[in-house]
């Protein structure tokens, strides 16, 4: 499977000494010169991040985040959920909704100064479809694009096999970012990945490998979405975005004044940052939420009963209250998260443990002298595999281990396997034989995305993704037709429906929504996240006295 194609991923690790050393003498400087509340231009603004990608865009989330201050997409998503211009001022759709013409802004370049046109959103349309560019965005947009044309200079048009009410929303993600068409054609893949050319509000001036980026203004910057909350080039100079894993180090380097912005709170310090900031952002993540994978191909969860008999025999609320300390909510839906549009808020395998052993009595399965059933003289045995570091925190695997625990009282022989990304993304953990169960998410603006999760993979069309490897032709074909059914209402019922379905049979089992959690210094004003997927904006960031 494609690296680009697996699920995005925040992360946090260990490593206090390491973060130490990277936020030594990282602070943005002393402060001189109030201009009592107005803005001031310039400074170095410094931001601790978690995980350092692979690149500064691709197909994770950890890129979304970060190629956001480099690259400008066509629309965006404001906070009632409304699509708004940015590189697109205007747009029209099609009576037989095939069609989606965007009219661009006039006089917009790149930063290697060749125009920000419809030949270059048209070449970066097909290079989504038909290249490794982003797979994410090509799964975000499959199978309904077609083709992209550009009319003239200044009007792009985007065909569709089908129509795709969704398409707008799906595309104000950071995936969708527009890069430099001769960038990308005459720079190597590794330059591109290292500095990728856009029009947006900062360019990449230098790389650190495991340590930080440092990013700068772009001073002739006149592409901003319609959410700005200012006209204009940012404020200021530069961006110190340093990748800080663990999260002690992390909060820290905001309380003594070393980072400006903190990304991922430690939930023990949320209530702590809310009492000394002004400004603490909770964005809980739409998409598909943190899960539980479960392999109904292979093993004990074949069975429908005994995947239901999972989902009953451990108290998953309690233990993301308790091990998140009631900050992240809990969220019992596997399909999509809370904050997705068309959410079906549903709990149908609450903490029941009588019902657990009903349900593996009905299966066949007999509990032995040790507490955990058998059948067959086998075991019942999960062997649950985790990304460790790059999914799950300290706060998260406590979770994972109060549920095992519980498992265990209820009859389940669970082994929690830590992976590394590599091992889960395409290594030994990643098919039918790799493990029982994994938790995982999917950020994704749009009900949609239960086309990228849960469609069944078949011969001639597999997919990678459905890691349940759940393959139910009558959802696919219900989540088809909602992605095409233009009486969104209608559709947004049948999203309702596949939502129903995957719940039913236990498909995956819910967990907790995924959050991010900032924390921003008093001397900083006007950061904000963008509501499609959290992504932090920068660009309208200042401070009100001398950096």
């Amino acid at each position: 499977m494609s690296y680009f194609t697996r699920p995005r991923l925040a992360v946090a690790t260990s490593g206090v000494l390491l973060a130490s050393l990277l936020l030594a003498g990282c602070g943005s400087g002393s402060s001189a010169g109030s201009t009592d509340g107005k803005p001031v231009q310039g400074g170095t603004l410094t931001y601790a991040h978690v995980q350092e990608p692979p690149c500064i865009f691709g197909g994770w989330i950890q890129q979304a985040y970060i190629s956001r201050q480099v690259l400008d997409a066509l629309v965006t998503e404001d906070e009632g959920g409304s699509i708004k211009p940015w590189l697109a001022t205007s747009w029209k759709t099609s009576t037989d909704g095939l069609t989606y013409t965007f009219a661009l802004k006039e006089g917009v370049k790149f930063t290697d100064g060749t125009p920000v046109d419809a030949k270059a959103v048209a070449y970066n349309f097909e290079q989504f479809e038909n290249t490794d560019l982003n797979g994410t965005a090509k799964v975000s947009i499959d199978p309904y694009y077609k083709k992209a044309e550009a009319i003239d200079d200044t009007h792009v048009a985007i065909h569709l096999n089908k129509p795709y009410p969704e398409f707008l929303r799906m595309i104000t993600q950071g995936y969708f970012g527009i890069q430099s068409e001769h960038a990308l054609k005459t720079r190597t893949k590794e330059q591109n990945c290292e500095q990728p050319i856009g029009s947006g509000a900062f360019t990449v001036e230098k790389w650190n490998k495991g340590q930080n980026v440092v990013f700068k203004k772009n001073p002739d910057y006149t592409s901003w979405p319609a959410t700005a909350k200012h006209h204009g080039p940012a404020y200021v100079d530069k961006i110190d975005w340093k990748f800080v894993a663990d999260g002690t180090s992390r909060y820290a380097s905001l309380t003594t004044g070393q980072s400006d912005v903190i990304y991922e709170v430690p939930t023990v310090n949320w209530k702590d940052a809310q009492s000394k900031f002004k400004n603490t952002i909770r964005y809980i993540t739409p998409g598909h939420p943190v899960s539980f994978y479960l392999n109904t191909e292979k093993g004990p969860f074949k069975d429908k009963l005994v995947r239901q008999a999972f989902a009953h025999a451990a108290d998953r609320k309690s233990a993301v209250e308790a091990g998140f300390h009631g900050v992240i909510p809990y969220e019992p839906n596997p399909a999509v998260s809370q904050s997705t549009p068309g959410y079906l808020g549903t709990d149908p395998y609450s903490y029941d443990p009588d019902k657990s052993a009903q349900l593996l009595k009905q299966a066949g399965w007999t509990k032995g002298s040790d507490g955990i059933y058998a059948k067959e003289g086998k075991k019942l045995s999960i062997q649950l595999v985790y990304g460790a570091g790059y999914i799950f925190t300290s706060e998260g695997a406590t979770v994972l281990q109060a549920l095992q625990e519980q498992w265990k009282q209820n009859g389940f022989d669970v082994t929690l396997v830590p992976a590394t990304q590599a091992e889960a993304w395409g290594g030994k953990y990643s098919g039918p034989d790799g493990y029982d169960a994994q938790p995982s998410y999917w950020t994704s603006p749009s009900p949609a995305i239960l086309w990228i999760v849960w469609r069944e993979s078949t011969k001639d069309n597999p997919n990678g993704n459905n890691q349940s490897f759940y393959n139910n032709s009558t959802l696919t074909k219900l989540i088809d037709k909602a992605n095409t059914n233009t009486d969104t209402t209608a559709g947004f019922n049948e999203y309702k429906q596949a939502q129903k379905i995957i719940n039913d049979d236990a498909a995956g089992i819910g967990l907790y929504t995924q959050n991010t959690l900032i924390a921003v210094s008093d001397k900083l004003h006007d950061f904000w996240v963008e509501k499609s997927q959290g992504e932090p904006v920068f660009s309208d960031a200042y401070f009100t006295s001398k950096q």
